[in-house]
């Protein structure tokens, strides 16, 4: 049965904070039901909704073969989703601005754009989740931890990375104690048990996939086990499953881009997941099935904005093909034209090893291609020179400005239902040990 303990928070007199912010308070950190052992029962609308969003997603995967090269196509939308996960904790940076960040780092630059620097770290956990984690034999503790420690392997917090929390964090009030806290996850000697049996739920197939998918985002959100990048983490997770289940082998919906938009339901739906009292409850059964009927929806939308973006990348390359002239089968002009769309900024060499040619061969195709308007020259970093695909990089905006609008207008980010200012997305986490200063978590 779910509970929640009655903890005392007491400053350290020595901390140097004020006398408010020294006070001493009582608090409640919730600490969910174990998830293997619950049965699970979907609502018909809720199921029929589970049904048609993993149709929708295996529809996308399957069919995605307008592009020359699918594997573009993957390598883009992962990229969108990422950004996306890394938006709604307030890591907030353009296409244009990553895609050269991510050329200047692959040319060897190290003083590289920061906070571009952080989201290139969440594709790269993202990428590694879903090509490696997921085909694991099985989903472990080890397995999360060492997704974790990818994420914040080159951010300021790299001490705590792949590292379960030794200390309590909350959700809202103040950076300095959880008195006014919105959310008290549970303490940290209770985290890696609840890992545990998360990872073990993750290993059972009994449940629909996005059904499956939504309870273990909601748990691993609950327990945020880790001191910084619980959402970013928690998000993967979501793909770990789909893929692993085989709903999505090829092609990764950007489902963050929607739940970006619909943040005041996302923590609303989370929220409802974390009954009081027996799992069996209607409170438990309503919220759990509220939360997975909104991930189903998040997925369905997901799905027919990156089929329509499918659609716009490969008009984009017949145009390419029409601007560039006869362009034989196989050439590495036409390799280029197949893998632009999933490395939109690249230099000759890292062109050269995307598509296996030479660097003569290669450059001459960048030549023919940048006469013909399909790339243009930029430089990244410091020194180095790079050719990008503008139209695909609009493309790319578009898509993120129509799936974070609740209208899906492309013109502008429009109205949506994120909260305000206090805290990055609607979220304000804190992790502190007592008489600490730790900056805000993630």
């Amino acid at each position: 049965m779910s509970k929640v303990l009655r903890k005392r928070w007491q400053s350290s007199l020595e901390s140097g904070l004020s006398r408010k912010e020294r006070q001493g308070c009582e608090y409640e950190a919730y600490v969910p039901d174990p998830l293997v052992g619950r049965t699970f029962r979907l609502d018909g609308s809720v199921a029929a909704d589970v049904a048609d969003a993993e149709r929708a997603i295996a529809t996308l995967d399957a069919t995605a073969d307008a592009l020359a090269n699918t594997e573009a196509l993957a390598r883009l939308l992962l990229r969108a989703e990422s950004v996306a996960s890394s938006f709604i904790e307030g890591l907030v940076v353009g296409g244009r601005r990553l895609l050269r960040a991510e050329a200047a780092r692959l040319a060897g630059e190290t003083d590289i754009d920061v906070t571009a620097d952080e989201v290139l770290g969440n594709i790269d956990s993202m990428t590694w989740a879903v090509e490696s984690l997921s085909a694991a034999e099985a989903v472990t503790v080890d397995g999360l931890l060492h997704l974790h420690e990818r994420l914040l392997a080159r951010t300021r917090l790299s001490e705590h990375a792949g590292q379960i929390r030794s200390v309590q964090n909350w959700i809202g009030g103040s950076s300095f104690n959880p008195c006014s806290a919105a959310f008290v996850p549970p303490p940290p000697d209770h985290v890696e048990q609840l890992l545990a049996d998360l990872c073990a739920f993750v290993n059972d197939d009994s449940l629909p996939a996005i059904a499956q998918a939504a309870i273990a985002h909601a748990q691993f959100e609950t327990i945020h086990p880790f001191v910084d990048g619980n959402g970013r983490t928690g998000r993967a997770l979501i793909h770990v499953v789909l893929r692993r289940r085989g709903v999505a082998p090829r092609i990764l919906p950007p489902i963050s881009l929607v739940l970006a938009t619909w943040s005041r339901s996302y923590i609303g739906g989370l929220t409802a997941t974390r009954y009081r009292g027996r799992p069996d409850s209607s409170a438990a059964h309503d919220g759990v099935n509220s939360w997975i009927g909104l991930l189903a929806a998040a997925c369905r939308r997901a799905v027919d904005d990156a089929m329509a973006f499918e659609e716009r990348v490969a008009t984009i390359q017949r145009d390419w093909r029409a601007a560039a002239g006869t362009v034989r089968r196989g050439s590495a002009t036409d390799l280029l034209v197949g893998a632009l769309p999933g490395a939109p900024v690249v230099s000759v060499s890292s062109a050269a090893n995307l598509i296996g040619r030479s660097f003569q061969a290669t450059n001459e195709a960048v030549t023919r291609l940048e006469a013909a308007g399909v790339v243009r020259q930029v430089n990244v970093g410091r020194r180095n020179r790079a050719f990008e695909a503008p139209a695909i990089i609009d493309a790319f905006t578009a898509l993120e400005r129509q799936l974070a609008s609740p209208t899906g207008d492309t013109r502008g980010r429009g109205r949506t239902d994120r909260l305000g200012p206090k805290g990055r997305g609607g979220w304000m986490v804190r992790s502190a040990v007592p008489g600490s200063r730790s900056p805000p978590a993630r």
